[in-house]
């Protein structure tokens, strides 16, 4: 539940910043790039492929990223920034691949 509410919480924000700054075109793909990370991340904890420590540290660097996007919108998104946001997307998605394959397994009573 708490997951729920802070994934709404985040989405709420960035849905009334894209609205006053009228980016809503570039909001929506940036929202479906973020909410597809969110997913993988979800995804290899519930498959046992991240450790609940992996995991913490993958949504710490998604909220940093979510942070800098937020001061972004506030005067609107530059084409600078938004090939920032865009490599630092690329560089978390390219963190939860790696993450998801190291071999940190975590199986039956092992797991934390």
């Amino acid at each position: 539940k708490l997951d729920l509410d802070r994934r709404f919480g985040l989405i709420d924000d960035q849905m009334r910043l894209a609205v006053r700054t009228g980016g809503a075109d570039s909001y929506v793909a940036m929202e479906d790039r973020k909410l597809d990370l969110d997913a993988r991340i979800e995804q290899g904890v519930r498959s046992g492929q991240l450790t609940a420590g992996e995991a913490e540290a993958l949504r710490d660097d998604f909220n940093d990223i979510a942070r800098v996007e937020a001061s972004y919108r506030v005067d609107g998104l530059s084409a600078a920034e938004r090939a920032d946001l865009n490599r630092r997307f690329d560089d978390l998605s390219a963190e939860i691949r790696m993450a998801r394959t190291d071999g940190d397994r975590v199986y039956g009573w092992n797991r934390y």
